[in-house]
């Protein structure tokens, strides 16, 4: 094995030495659920629930009234479900639903990572909801923390014919590196809240004190990347010849999150390292894993993940190492081209065989309002529907192989609720929108997000109608704080809050996810926003190439400089 230096045992950050005392993921966690006396947990078991699935949240809405009435803090806890590939049954989603009424705060939210995620969950309501989604073959181990979390894939089965067994090596490479721990089983779902006598205290790949950081895989097919591989720890790139799955090109190092004022801190995308047949991607996710456990940064969670380990050491030594314990050198990469990281909305399949729906989600948000009541109508469906439910990484949702006879009968349904298919009625640029939860449960958040975007894209789309841009793809993505939940470094327009009302615009993404934007200004408000991107949406309408992006133009034009790699971004 390589030399490389990990940082010294004594350095241990904070969280490390609860993992280390943690006894393999129990904690305390068994005394914190039944104390009765608060809404929250014992500070360090706050951490080790993250790798149960779950974050302990407040509603920062309430916090000075609840001071001021010398309250504790209204806590609740955010649920996280796995959903290997994004693919989801009937009974799955029936279930989330039903639990979203019965636990959480009526709504589901469907993740950049093709998960679902539950929201206001009482303490003492945590172990019922767990259990009620275990019943349905769904888990929320490893859903959060310092381990491998949900593997993303490209979800609509119209793209290739490939497309099965990609999502199937999506859902084994996340079984493979599951935690092996019996803790989730015995606290969650035996019923007691006892610990059993059969614990299982041995985790063969990650060791008794996991990551140093969370860790995240992604698959794709090209032409499309809508899972946005290169923002992963790993990304996999499928290669197809004649109708078969050949393997996969291997990137290594992505990662999108950083820290206001800390220039050390930076997003940076994975680098492209070589191929691997389909039989041998489970052992090369393995061993990149294996490498970030043995020399990650301990220290420092803000310089932990694999992409500073990588820039730490020298991409050359990082594969030389992967090759080692490989024992054999991975292929030359093959030749692929990615055009978007978009979903393609509306009906696809033939009217006489299997066809799929991809349905617009503003904000990832499953929910009932007056004259859209989205829930409900997914709800129906869902009492009949054959085929399946697919999350996908732009926060949309696939009707997946509705059978002939149902399609009349979806699309009705759908549009006597107000949620029938709406994406020619919008904007382009609305429905590529992304956006994080932020406010008002992430404890992260320095602004909205998700609550205030769908405003701001009133107003924008009004600059967009009137230059007649209102079909041409412009990525935006917010979020309310840099840790990049909703990949703004990737959009074309990323806007990062950075205190209440304020937002750092960034430019110059490209389209396919294939290059990181740039910091154009900072501190604006909503009217610095129009400010600045009015005048650079109608240069955009005039000036464009053909076929040319709008991330691509600002950096043709000069108006930001390219971010070629990672430790370019801050230049």
């Amino acid at each position: 094995m390589s030399d490389i230096p990990a940082p010294a045992p004594a350095a241990h950050s904070e969280v490390e030495h609860v993992k280390i005392a943690s006894r393999y993921l129990r904690g305390t966690l068994v005394d914190s659920l039944a104390n009765r006396l608060t809404g929250a947990l014992n500070p360090d078991d706050t951490h080790l629930i993250k790798f149960h699935g779950s974050y302990q949240q407040t509603d920062r809405d309430l916090e000075s009234e609840r001071k001021r009435q010398k309250l504790e803090a209204l806590f609740s806890f955010m649920i996280r479900v796995r959903v290997p590939g994004g693919v989801a049954s009937a009974a799955q989603w029936q279930r989330m639903d039903a639990l979203s009424d019965a636990y959480g705060n009526g709504t589901m939210k469907l993740t950049t990572r093709q998960t679902f995620q539950l929201h206001g969950v009482l303490k003492r309501n945590l172990p019922a909801a767990i259990q009620g989604f275990n019943e349905v073959q769904m888990d929320s181990i490893a859903g959060c923390g310092d381990v491998n979390r949900n593997v993303m894939c490209n979800t609509n089965p119209h793209e290739s014919p490939v497309h099965g067994a990609v999502v199937e090596i999506a859902q084994a490479i996340s079984a493979h590196l599951t935690p092996r721990t019996t803790a989730y089983r015995e606290i969650w779902l035996d019923g007691s809240l006892q610990e059993t006598t059969e614990a299982v205290d041995d985790e063969p790949i990650y060791g008794h004190t996991y990551l140093p950081r969370k860790f995240k895989i992604a698959l794709a097919l090209p032409p499309y990347n809508d899972s946005d591989i290169f923002s992963n720890d790993v990304g996999l790139i499928a290669i197809e010849e004649n109708g078969e799955l050949l393997g996969f090109n291997v990137a290594v190092g992505g990662g999108l999150g950083m820290t206001f004022g800390q220039p050390e801190t930076y997003p940076r995308l994975a680098d492209l390292i070589g191929f691997v047949p389909a039989d041998q991607v489970l052992d090369v996710c393995e061993k990149v894993v294996t490498i970030q456990r043995d020399w990650g940064n301990r220290e420092n969670r803000k310089l932990s993940r694999l992409k500073y380990t990588i820039d730490r050491v020298g991409l050359p030594a990082f594969v030389a190492e992967l090759h080692q314990r490989l024992g054999h050198e991975l292929a030359p990469a093959h030749p692929y081209q990615f055009h978007s990281s978009s979903d393609a909305f509306g009906w696809t399949g033939a009217p006489d065989g299997p066809s799929h729906l991809v349905l617009f989600i503003e904000g990832g948000r499953i929910l009932d309002r007056p004259g859209y009541r989205l829930k409900s109508a997914l709800r129906e469906i869902s009492a009949f529907h054959t085929g399946d439910f697919r999350l996908t990484g732009n926060q949309n949702l696939i009707l997946g192989n509705i059978a002939p006879g149902h399609r009349a009968r979806i699309q009705a349904i759908l549009e006597e609720n107000g949620a029938g298919p709406r994406a020619d009625q919008i904007t382009k640029l609305r429905r590529d929108a992304l956006a994080c939860v932020a406010l008002n449960t992430c404890s992260q958040a320095f602004a909205e997000a998700e609550r205030y975007l769908p405003q701001l894209l009133d107003k924008l789309d009004a600059v967009i109608r009137a230059h007649g841009l209102a079909e041409a793809g412009i990525l935006l993505r917010m979020t309310g704080c840099p840790n990049g939940c909703a990949r703004p470094y990737l959009g074309e327009i990323g806007l990062v809050g950075k205190a209440p009302g304020r937002y750092n615009l960034y430019l110059g993404a490209n389209h396919a996810g294939e290059r990181l934007n740039k910091l154009y200004r900072e501190m604006l408000d909503e009217d610095g926003i129009l400010r600045e991107l009015t005048p650079l949406l109608a240069a955009y309408a005039t000036g464009r190439g053909p076929g040319e992006g709008f991330g691509d133009f600002v950096v043709r034009t000069g108006v930001v400089k390219a971010t070629v790699k990672g430790l370019d971004f801050h230049a």
